[in-house]
């Protein structure tokens, strides 16, 4: 297996755990798809996309039709997509993805969780050479022969495709997204999530100490409102 699985494996159940964090997290992305591209998923890929994400989620039907029309208010503001970057302490690198309508808002709060738990807010560029931006699909695997599927898919830039207990898993550079949900649709096979993941490409082993003072920063992070994701370069059990 390569890094995607192991990535997945280590992160599946630390990820969006909080049920209504969960929620808050999709309704932003359906309201950016929305203003993005209409609020049609038939001629919107990307909302198209979101709404699956939000059903593998249970989010209820109500919610996302709720955010969907809220997004096509006039009056709604813009959220904006941020990447913050910086270090943990142990010489952790952490990259934090976030969706906010008030933009000095969400760096003074980033900003003020790097500081209390000692670490440092770097600047653009920093650390994000460090992870490889990706894409993933996750698809039902009935009736799906995945070594024929690998084969097919590799001119649409799949890199790694394997099996869990929730389906067929498959990983992409993240330009090659849109290529591969057209491809996967034109098949008539059925995506059940999708989404991108920012994989680090070396991890560094820490000790019990070590972890919980970069846990902390991390679980301070993934607390805020306006953070969507959290990368990291430290080495998961």
């Amino acid at each position: 297996m390569g890094r995607a699985f192991e990535f997945r494996k280590a992160r599946k159940m630390k990820r969006w755990s909080a049920m209504a964090k969960t929620f808050t997290r999709l309704g932003k992305d359906i309201v950016m798809a929305v203003k993005e591209g209409g609020p049609d998923p038939e001629t919107n890929a990307k909302l198209r996309a979101v709404i699956q994400n939000a059903k593998s989620a249970n989010m209820p039907k109500d919610n996302i039709e709720r955010a969907i029309k809220r997004a096509s208010d006039k009056n709604l503001g813009d959220y904006k997509t941020l990447l913050y970057e910086g270090y943990a302490p142990h010489g952790i690198a952490i990259l934090v993805e976030t969706a906010t309508d008030n933009t000095n808002r969400t760096v003074a709060n980033i900003r003020s969780y790097f500081n209390k738990c000692d670490g440092n807010l770097g600047t653009s560029g920093s650390v994000e050479f460090m992870f490889d931006h990706t894409c993933n699909f996750r698809i039902n695997s009935e009736n799906i022969d995945i070594e024929e599927l690998e084969l097919e898919m590799i001119d649409f830039g799949v890199e790694e495709i394997f099996e869990d207990e929730d389906g067929i898993m498959i990983y992409a550079p993240f330009q090659n997204f849109g290529d591969i949900q057209k491809e996967l649709e034109s098949k008539n096979i059925e995506i059940i999530a999708s989404g991108f993941d920012r994989i680090p490409q070396i991890t560094k082993p820490l000790n019990d100490d070590q972890k919980a003072d970069v846990e902390k920063l991390l679980e301070k992070i993934e607390e805020d409102d306006d953070v969507q994701n959290v990368y990291h370069t430290m080495a998961e059990d």
